[in-house]
């Protein structure tokens, strides 16, 4: 059996070092997007973040996943202005999709990293749900299609969607799901409906509840979106980015 060995380095500094090698790779990542010529290849650029993601998150977690379809140009949240008008413009919607992975990577890791601060005494325990969650509510019937959700993440700029039968909410269905559970499967974005890929067990939580029980709740589902209720009738939905704010303005003076 190898030698355990100590590194000195907490759990901290660990994350301190994961989100500054997303910071790093995201500004490596620029001069792609602005179609400057880097020392690097894109190719070469692919295999360094595909290798972090791996380190950080797992190789089968949704974030490798994400970016790997992101890459290939298959995912279903290509617009579909992008699909059709031609080669060049899928191309370029991939390398924002991309950024957008790598983004959301970083961002979860900024908010493990402010929750280690809240336990150290530097939290909102004051701060309620209903004052950080999103008032609109996005939804999709189950019926539509998984490209038509797609379009619509990207139309809302959200990265969830709740799903409805026609008459009342019946789950929930995620960018993460699209790719992890109906493109991963090669499933016809054109054919192949919400309630396929859907999350149908709907998590959710009152907007006078705790922020930090919203936090609770969210890393023991392994969720990043929460529907917010208001007497068991959904009002908002509270985001990762959304506790991200929360942290930020508690850090203002």
């Amino acid at each position: 059996m190898p030698k355990r060995v100590r590194t000195g380095l907490t759990r901290s500094d660990i994350l301190d070092r994961y989100v500054d090698r997303f910071k790093q790779q995201l500004v490596k990542f620029q001069p792609f997007l602005s179609r400057k010529r880097g020392v690097a290849s894109l190719e070469d650029f692919d295999e360094a973040a595909e290798e972090l993601i791996s380190q950080v998150f797992g190789a089968a977690s949704d974030e490798s996943e994400a970016y790997f379809f992101a890459k290939t140009g298959e995912s279903a949240l290509l617009p579909e202005e992008a699909q059709e008008s031609g080669t060049h413009d899928v191309e370029r919607e991939s390398l924002h999709q991309r950024r957008q992975v790598l983004e959301s990577c970083l961002a979860d890791l900024e908010l493990r990293r402010r929750l280690q601060a809240t336990r150290k005494g530097k939290g909102i325990e004051q701060a309620v749900v209903e004052e950080y969650m999103s008032h609109e509510v996005r939804s999709i019937h189950k019926e539509s299609t998984i490209k038509q959700a797609g379009q619509l993440l990207q139309k809302y700029k959200v990265g969830s969607l709740i799903v409805d039968d026609g008459s009342r909410y019946i789950g929930i269905v995620t960018d993460s799901d699209l790719s992890r559970k109906a493109v991963a499967k090669g499933l016809d974005p054109t054919t192949t409906t919400v309630s396929t890929c859907m999350s149908k067990s709907l998590t959710t939580i009152e907007g006078d509840e705790p922020l930090s029980e919203a936090m609770s709740l969210m890393k023991k589902e392994g969720i990043r979106h929460l529907p917010v209720t208001a007497d068991a009738t959904i009002i908002g939905v509270l985001s990762l980015s959304d506790l991200l704010r929360a942290f930020d303005d508690q850090k203002s003076p």
